[in-house]
């Protein structure tokens, strides 16, 4: 199992990788955002924490995607991409929680070609 720890002098927080839905920047922090609706704050950019995934998953199937400045989602959960409402709609169907969030036009597009590509 993948997991990532952030070790900081106050906190440990242990993430399990299969259950990110996905990653939200916020400044100099990152929000994580889990399956079962719980969500974690760690003191990594999100280019810190994208080359980070990068080498936890070398050489394995990379399921995470950067999506535009502020997203990295797991490509698993995706369940709607709606260009026009600029809206991603994320899923895991372990839970019945489902993740809503805004993104560009252009980056919906881009992931939508990603996906259609791939059939």
């Amino acid at each position: 199992m993948d997991t990532l720890l952030f070790n900081t002098r106050d906190e440990l927080v242990r993430v399990s990788l299969r259950h990110v839905v996905y990653f939200e920047a916020d400044g100099n922090y990152t929000h994580i955002f889990f399956a079962n609706g719980q969500k974690a704050s760690v003191l990594y950019s999100l280019a810190k924490l994208e080359t980070l995934l990068d080498e936890k998953l070398q050489g394995k199937k990379q399921p995470f995607i950067r999506i535009g400045k502020k997203y990295i989602i797991n490509s698993a959960c995706v369940f709607q991409i709606n260009t026009l409402k600029h809206k991603l709609i994320l899923a895991n169907f372990d839970t019945s929680n489902v993740f809503s969030i805004s993104v560009s036009k252009e980056a919906l597009k881009s992931l939508k070609e990603l996906y259609t590509q791939k059939q």
